[in-house]
């Protein structure tokens, strides 16, 4: 009797052949064209694209220009094909950019989400010239003790909604309600988020692009003038908390930790936790007395 256990193996990917701003790149076949331009060493600007997360194509900041194509195209969603010779840097790509930036810097607060400002002087973006924060001005969520929901720096790129359904959590706490300009992320019938399905695992917190969802603890210290990223460091280590061994990176300022992330190129985790990994951190710094 043959006793012999055979372990499948999923067949090599070609490598397929592209020309990326006039240099040939070799990506595997199945790759995005972001692929590629990483691959060449081409920054891209992105927002709604998340590492771990299926791409939605929403935000349009990362569109790039593909020779016999009528539009300009998403790099993040669109895959390349042999031959496919792409342009990332033109007239029509970066005005393209420069009106994303302003229509999305007219319309919420980007003064949080990383390298936008960057972005803003690359492309000469002008928000100011269609008005400020008139869209989606409102008041910022603080109904728990973990973090604080400030939809007012929503760019409605779908993320964190994936991050809680069918893409990682399963909790669904989260989804989009209404419509036109009223539209928005909202827990179901708009209760507060203890009454909801939340579960607080911060995935959400994870993907945010802009800082629409952020630890209160970074939330109140940016309140207080007192968060400055360019002294904070980071040092990766393991949750203490179960057997699983979920990887985290602790930052902290001044000898404290002021909140918890996980690196998404990580099997174990892909940057999701439970609030224990993610939240858990305030018995670390206790100053009480020693218990005997």
């Amino acid at each position: 009797m043959n006793t012999r256990q055979e372990t499948s193996v999923a067949a090599p990917r070609r490598a397929v052949m592209v020309q990326i701003d006039g240099d040939e790149v070799k990506v595997p076949e199945g790759s995005t064209i972001l692929d590629a331009c990483t691959a060449h060493g081409t920054a891209v600007p992105t927002l709604c694209y998340g590492e771990t997360i299926d791409p939605v194509n929403a935000c349009r900041l990362c569109v790039v220009e593909v020779e016999n194509n009528r539009v300009l195209v998403p790099s993040c969603s669109r895959k390349v094909e042999p031959g496919m010779v792409v342009k990332t840097d033109t007239a029509r790509t970066r005005h393209s950019r420069k009106m994303v930036l302003e229509l999305l810097g007219s319309s919420v607060d980007l003064s949080t989400a990383p390298r936008v400002g960057e972005w803003m002087q690359q492309y000469g973006a002008d928000p100011t010239r269609y008005g400020v924060g008139a869209t989606v001005a409102q008041p910022v969520k603080i109904d728990n003790e973990l973090y604080v929901r400030d939809y007012a720096k929503c760019i409605l790129c779908y993320k964190c909604v994936d991050a809680c359904g069918t893409e990682w959590q399963n909790t669904f706490a989260i989804a989009v309600s209404g419509r036109g300009f009223d539209v928005r992320i909202s827990t179901e019938f708009d209760v507060e988020l203890p009454e909801s399905a939340c579960v607080y695992c911060g995935n959400c917190i994870a993907v945010c692009p802009t800082g629409a969802l952020m630890f209160t603890t970074e939330y109140d210290m940016r309140s207080a003038g007192t968060w400055d990223e360019s002294v904070q460091q980071q040092t990766d280590t393991v949750c203490p908390y179960c057997g699983v061994g979920c990887n985290l990176t602790l930052h902290t300022q001044d000898n404290t930790i002021v909140k918890v992330t996980s690196p998404f190129d990580r099997s174990l985790t892909s940057g999701n936790l439970c609030i224990k990994g993610r939240f858990g951190f305030q018995h670390v710094q206790s100053r009480g007395d020693t218990v005997r």
